[in-house]
């Protein structure tokens, strides 16, 4: 009988269980595509959640209040709170965007050098669309231009 239960060999906040490679296995089949969709979904459903959560204690939290430290404390968390939704929606854009190129067949390798992003760094970043090596040298670039 198989049970579901987080344990210390879970990973991320979703709490899923490691992809178990099996010895000779093709790079992106459909065990390991259907493993990251539904990471995705997850997490996706995850982040919903959140938002619907900040627009519901948004709603009962707007009470006007008379003091202007009040009003103000509670204007700067609805202000952080925004700034957290802002973030989690261009998650979810790349969640989704994820999700897609599972579809089209690209999932898991890289948009820049078409290398294998490889199992654990998708299950560190299921968003990742580049390698380490392109991901590393992206940031190096980066850094060049900005001026530092």
């Amino acid at each position: 009988m198989a049970t579901t239960k987080k344990t210390s060999s879970t990973l991320g906040p979703i709490g899923f269980e490691p992809y178990q490679m099996k010895k000779g296995e093709k790079y992106m089949n459909e065990a390991q595509l259907d493993h990251f969709r539904n990471i995705l979904r997850l997490l996706k459903q995850q982040l919903m959640e959140e938002v619907d959560h900040t627009v519901h204690h948004m709603r009962e939290e707007a009470a006007i209040y008379s003091d202007p430290i009040d009003r103000a404390a509670l204007e700067e968390e609805f202000t952080l709170e925004l700034r957290n939704r802002n973030r989690e929606g261009k998650l979810i854009k790349k969640i989704e965007y994820s999700l897609e190129r599972i579809d089209r067949g690209d999932y898991g390798y890289c948009e820049s050098c078409g290398a294998e992003i490889g199992i654990r760094r998708l299950e560190a970043r299921p968003t990742a669309e580049l390698c380490i090596d392109c991901k590393t040298f992206d940031e190096i670039r980066e850094k060049q231009t900005s001026g530092s």
